[in-house]
This record gives structure tokens, C-alpha cells and sequence, in this order.
């Protein structure tokens, strides 16, 4: 008896680990429209009831890394196919088929229509670009900082010479009022950045990422590599966010 106790709470436990995507809401055809609707933007992910896998991992990550952004929800639609078929009225009214699982969804406030993610490459990384380009909620990688994100877009949309020197001397204005040693050496690296692409031209940012990700392919310490890792999400800051 007290064998199959163990066994009960031992599954319990793997299938609460294996389904756990912390701090994604669940939602029902009950709650779905109530909850959304108090939201700047909601990142839903319809999928079988119990999820599981890569996919769900990735979407996790992007839960744990937007935790903090009030303006943000990130939440679960599992359907069934079976029984009651939970949830599957939600999945026909937004044309979600199993077949298609995972999708992923983004409903802004105002709209009527939600905009599906569609990059084959299924990362944390691209659905946070694809947050931060339909939403325009800022969602900061690791290495960078929101302050100098903006600024990097700035410079990266505009191709008038005079108007990104202007952008960078509001970065250099931004770096004296940085605090901290560390955020010091994160602002200079965007400010360099800016120097460079202003000397070097367009082509400076894509053969920068180009470089600095051949160097990170390398034998590199653990804290190397995660420093070339910001490098490259600050980098990525001065592109487009095209999907």
C-alpha cells in the first residue's frame, strides 16, 4: 500500500513538473475574455492540455523573462479532444487546430483581431521579438539596458548621418548618468557601438553580430561566453525586429 502511495505521489509530482510553466495563466472559455481584456497585451499559447517538450520550455522562458511587466500577460489555453473537450470552443474561435499546436497568439487591447506568431524557428528569443514589435512593450535580454534598447532603435531607423549623431550624443549623456559598474560598462559598450557603426558605416552592426558569433562558437570560459552572448543581444538592439 505504501508503495503505491509512493508511486501516486511520484507521478503526481513528474506531471505537475513536466506541465509547470510558471507564471502562465490559465485560461478557460470562462475566464479568457475577462482576463485579457485588462491587459495591454496577452501572449496566449494554445496547445494540448497537458503541454510538454521543447516548445513549452521556450514559451516558459519567455514567461519567466516578462514576470515583472505589469502591462503583460502571459497565459495557457490547453484544449481537450476529448471528454467535455475543454476549451475547444476557444481553439474554433480563434482557428486554432490541433495540428497546428502550439500556436501562439498576441491580442493587443483595442483590436479585435490577435496577431499569430509564425517564425518556424520556435525560440524564447523570436517570440519576444515578436512581443516587442506588435505590442511595443520593451522586453529587455540579458546585457542590455531599456534606456540604450531605445536609443539603439532610434539609431538603427534612421539613416541621416547628422540625426545619429544627435542619437549618440544623447547616449553619451546617458552613459555619464548611469550608476553602477556594471550598467557603466553595458552603456559604453553601446556608445562604442554607435562610434563604430557612425566610422565604419551601415555594415558595421551585421559584421560585428557576424564576428562576434564565430567567436562565441569557440572554447571559451563559461563567463567569456556570456559575455559575448550580451554582446550579442545588445548588438541585436540595433537591428530591426523583422519576422
Amino acid at each position: 500500500m505504501l508503495a503505491l502511495v509512493l508511486v501516486f505521489l511520484f507521478c503526481n509530482s513528474l506531471s505537475a513538473e513536466v506541465i509547470n510553466c510558471k507564471g502562465c495563466v490559465p485560461l478557460d472559455s470562462y475566464s479568457f475574455d475577462k482576463i485579457i481584456s485588462r491587459f495591454k497585451a496577452s501572449v496566449i499559447k494554445f496547445d494540448v492540455a497537458y503541454p510538454y517538450g521543447e516548445k513549452h520550455e521556450e514559451f516558459a522562458k519567455v514567461s519567466h523573462a516578462t514576470h515583472d511587466i505589469p502591462d503583460l500577460l502571459i497565459g495557457e489555453v490547453g484544449v481537450k479532444d476529448y471528454g467535455e473537450k475543454e476549451n475547444s470552443d476557444l481553439a474554433e474561435r480563434f482557428k486554432v487546430t490541433k495540428d497546428d499546436f502550439p500556436v501562439v497568439k498576441l491580442f493587443l487591447q483595442g483590436k479585435e483581431e490577435p496577431v499569430t506568431f509564425t517564425d518556424t524557428d520556435f525560440t524564447a528569443d523570436n517570440i519576444k521579438k515578436f512581443i516587442r514589435k506588435f505590442s511595443g512593450i520593451h522586453i529587455g535580454l540579458p546585457g542590455c539596458l531599456e534606456t540604450f534598447d531605445k536609443l539603439a532603435a532610434k539609431f538603427s531607423e534612421t539613416n541621416d548621418k547628422e540625426a545619429k549623431k544627435t542619437i549618440l550624443r544623447e547616449a553619451e549623456d546617458e552613459w555619464d548618468k548611469t550608476k553602477g559598474k556594471v550598467d557603466q560598462q553595458k552603456a559604453e559598450t553601446y556608445v562604442k557601438m554607435m562610434r563604430k557603426a557612425l566610422e565604419k558605416g551601415d555594415e558595421f552592426i551585421p559584421n560585428e553580430m557576424k564576428r562576434v558569433q564565430n567567436l562565441a562558437k569557440g572554447k571559451l570560459s563559461k563567463e567569456k561566453k556570456e559575455e559575448m552572448q550580451h554582446r550579442l543581444n545588445i548588438l541585436q538592439s540595433f537591428t530591426h525586429d523583422e519576422l
